[in-house]
């Protein structure tokens, strides 16, 4: 994985940010944390949490979905993202890949490839050909379904796509929510092994997924929101220790702790019951 230099900035900064819904719907309140260059960051919760809520404040499609960000700050590196439009978030190096997919249908494969890099305005031909032939480089199963529908590829060939069409604008921070939702297993994996590759290749990923044992084995940090808030955060290894998150998200039970005259045996996880879920 890229490391950037020991003082650089985080190239995410999300400070404080409180996001409502219509009038009164309270989607996020008082959310904080940072994507530091060249890292993976996974968001984990039930839904209804936030999630989503978080990438699209980020991305700048909140407002299409009746949102507004109404405290807080968003920052990615010098640029102000909070308030801003999707097309500011490109240009600036964010990109999201919805969840769903979200592939153009009527249009063929290398059509859909072509509209990712469309709100960076003029490119030269050969900057469009060198980001397509990362995607097939990544994604071999499109350079052969080039001239193919959108609509009839597979569901993981789709994923494959919105994925691509998200490379094609160079970003620099990938947004990905919830890229391995209905996807075969060995789907999964594949899903994985690109995540990590686009990481290697020094692009940041913050990365929300119901599968919280792919997602954890990803992150370096990761973050669980409960009902808007940020419950527990810190290394995805450590995390992935913690009672409440073997419990409520890697389905595993924890061997009740040996006691000794009341006292809680030496070593024993303790962190259940800090309000993840």
């Amino acid at each position: 994985m890229p490391e950037a230099p020991p003082d650089a900035e985080p190239a995410l900064r999300v400070e404080a940010l409180d996001v409502t819904y219509g009038r009164a719907v309270s989607a996020l309140r008082s959310v904080s944390l940072t994507v530091p260059h060249g890292s993976v960051v996974a968001l984990l919760g039930a839904n209804g949490a936030g999630k989503t809520t978080l990438l699209r404040a980020v991305s700048g499609t909140l407002r299409l979905h009746r949102g507004a960000v109404t405290a807080g700050r968003i920052h990615y590196g010098t640029t102000e993202l909070d308030g801003r439009d999707p097309v500011a978030a490109v240009r600036a190096g964010v990109v999201q890949v919805p969840e769903g997919r979200r592939v153009f249908a009527g249009l063929t494969v290398d059509e859909n490839l072509r509209t990712g890099g469309l709100g960076l305005g003029r490119r030269r031909p050969a900057q469009v050909d060198e980001a397509r032939d990362r995607v097939f480089a990544l994604f071999p199963r499109l350079a052969e379904r080039t001239r193919q529908a959108a609509g009839l590829l597979s569901g993981g060939e789709q994923q494959m796509l919105a994925i691509g069409r998200a490379l094609m604008a160079a970003p620099r921070l990938l947004l990905l929510d919830e890229p391995s939702l209905g996807l075969a297993p060995q789907m999964v994996y594949r899903i994985a092994e690109v995540v990590r590759e686009i990481n290697a290749q020094g692009t940041a990923v913050l990365l929300v997924e119901q599968n919280a044992g792919m997602a954890l084995s990803l992150a370096d940090t990761a973050h669980v929101l409960e009902v808007g808030e940020v419950r527990l955060s810190g290394p995805a290894d450590e995390l992935a220790r913690t009672d409440a998150v073997r419990r409520l998200y890697l389905g595993e039970t924890p061997e009740p702790a040996k006691t000794t005259g009341g006292a809680t045996a030496p070593g024993t996880n303790d962190t259940e019951g800090q309000g993840a879920a």
